[in-house]
């Protein structure tokens, strides 16, 4: 990484420090926290609810604080994980440096880090999150010899008093402006905080979702990531949702990433956007077409599609926003620009023309974008706010590897490709062809119990993790619920009430 780019990087440790995150040691955190009269060090760490916990350590002393960088610290496992027994619940953490960041909410300067769990013998705990999604991406570059690159599309809902001025158009929202958009500086901010924690972002708009309820305004909004290593985009994940929520507490807004708020009214996705690189080039394009590395990646999103549910639709309001004609999928298919499917091939800046000359006639026609930026991805569109980002993530990237090793992948991929809206009526004997979605937990651990053999292979995910979301998601007992409370909005309130703050 080159000076230029280290002077544009909005973490101000790497700032300081002059190297990437990536390259941080641990005598590189002591600099910084000695030198920067920090006072206070954070290890952060992702529960079984999929939220991120925190440790304190105060620091008057060097030889303490170079301890905890080296040795880390005892945890209670058994409170962390439902797999986890209370007779055998002690856990290491351990602080990966290159997560290092200021948080920006602490009176205290501190300096905060995301952390490893480790067991006993001072091993990589087997159903760790983080650990599960190592092996998943190192499985991948075993088989494929490439690398997994993902990122996310974090849709949320701000909650704030409705104060009537300038009203929005009732589920218009998409890109909205100020004054009719209400949320956008507070937006920003949380783009602010999370780029100085080390999220490489995107863009950041107002989304389609807005409406007023009870005398709340609910503006729904998107912070859109770039493609990075498939582990840094999960850490990025986490550590937005937490300063969102924490933002919002701070400005006195309610947050919500919830699936389904309310009915007729746009639910939230957590849109996950994947490629695959090689020698630092990205491999989902074949002159100008989708590659076929490309497409035995979707095949295998494609055979696995009903089990990833287990990892990225976690509660009964899930099943509630995937239903037909909103935007959301329900059927096991794929196609170009398509947002009725499953796996959507978004535009990807193959077209040979000079856009930006066309836009700005002082430019030179002889202005070509380097082809080594291609740009394109594919987008898993199930997803939402609910998800374990960690198992999610993992499932992702075993189902793309899986695509690399089934014998029938390109067949797979032919056959589930459409390129029409699958909801239209005069499509209808195509939509009789494809396999469905689960509609509730329950039929997503059925899914994941079937299927759980290619998750288990090259020991990415433990089977007592596999078990363990099993019998997390038929514990909903919601085989029939969605068909029970469609008729009846003060049962589905309850139900957006009880599962308002998930994941």
């Amino acid at each position: 990484m080159t000076n230029e780019h280290l002077m544009l990087n909005a973490n101000p440790i790497v700032k300081a420090l002059e190297k990437p995150a990536a390259e941080l040691t641990r005598q590189d955190i002591i600099n910084y926290i000695v030198e920067n009269d920090i006072h206070m060090v954070n290890f952060m760490y992702p529960g079984g609810d999929g939220r991120l916990k925190t440790l304190n350590f105060v620091i008057n002393d060097l030889d303490y604080l170079h301890t905890i960088l080296t040795q880390g610290e005892r945890v209670d496992g058994s409170s962390l994980f439902s797999f986890i027994q209370a007779g055998s619940s002690d856990l290491y953490v351990l602080p990966r440096y290159r997560t290092a960041f200021l948080d920006p909410f602490a009176e205290l300067p501190t300096l905060t880090m995301l952390c490893s769990f480790f067991d006993k013998d001072g091993h990589p705990l087997e159903s760790a999150p983080e650990h599960t999604l190592h092996k998943a991406a190192e499985a991948f570059r075993q088989v494929t010899g490439m690398d997994f690159e993902a990122m996310g599309e974090l849709e949320y809902y701000v909650i704030s008093d409705d104060e009537g001025a300038f009203p929005a158009q009732d589920q218009r929202g998409y890109h909205e402006s100020a004054p009719y958009a209400k949320c956008g500086n507070f937006r920003t901010r949380c783009m602010q905080y999370i780029a100085q924690a080390g999220g490489r972002i995107k863009y950041g708009h107002s989304e389609v979702g807005n409406f007023t309820l009870d005398g709340k305004n609910y503006e729904q909004n998107e912070i859109e990531f770039l493609p990075v290593a498939v582990e840094q985009a999960a850490d990025q994940l986490m550590l937005a949702k937490w300063i969102i929520r924490n933002l919002g507490y701070e400005m006195g807004y309610d947050v919500t990433f919830a699936p389904k708020i309310t009915t007729g009214k746009a639910g939230s996705g957590l849109h996950i956007h994947m490629r695959i690189m090689k020698d630092g080039k990205n491999q989902m394009l074949d002159k100008g077409v989708l590659s076929e590395s490309a497409r035995r990646m979707i095949a295998g999103m494609m055979d696995l599609a009903p089990a990833i549910t287990a990892f990225g639709n976690k509660n009964p309001t899930s099943y509630f926003r995937l239903v037909p004609h909103q935007e959301a999928p329900t059927n096991v298919c794929w196609g170009d620009r398509n947002r009725s499917v499953l796996v959507r091939v978004p535009l990807g800046w193959t077209a040979d023309v000079n856009m930006a000359a066309l836009a700005n006639p002082l430019e030179s026609e002889e202005l070509r974008v380097n082809s080594s930026l291609n740009k394109q991805t594919v987008e898993m569109r199930s997803p939402d706010g609910s998800a374990d980002l960690y198992q999610l993530l993992a499932g992702l990237c075993v189902a793309c590897r899986h695509g690399f090793e089934m014998a029938d992948a390109l067949d797979v991929a032919d056959r589930t490709y459409v390129n029409v809206n699958i909801h239209a009526a005069e499509n209808a004997g195509r939509l009789a062809t494809l396999a469905q979605l689960p509609d509730s937990c329950c039929a997503s651990a059925d899914c994941l119990e079937h299927q759980r053999a290619v998750f288990e292979e090259y020991g990415v995910f433990s089977p007592a993790m596999i078990d363990g979301i099993i019998a997390q998601l038929r514990a909903f007992d919601d085989r029939t619920l969605r068909k029970n409370v469609e008729n009846y909005p003060e049962e589905i309130k309850k139900l957006v009430a009880t599962f308002f703050h998930c994941g």
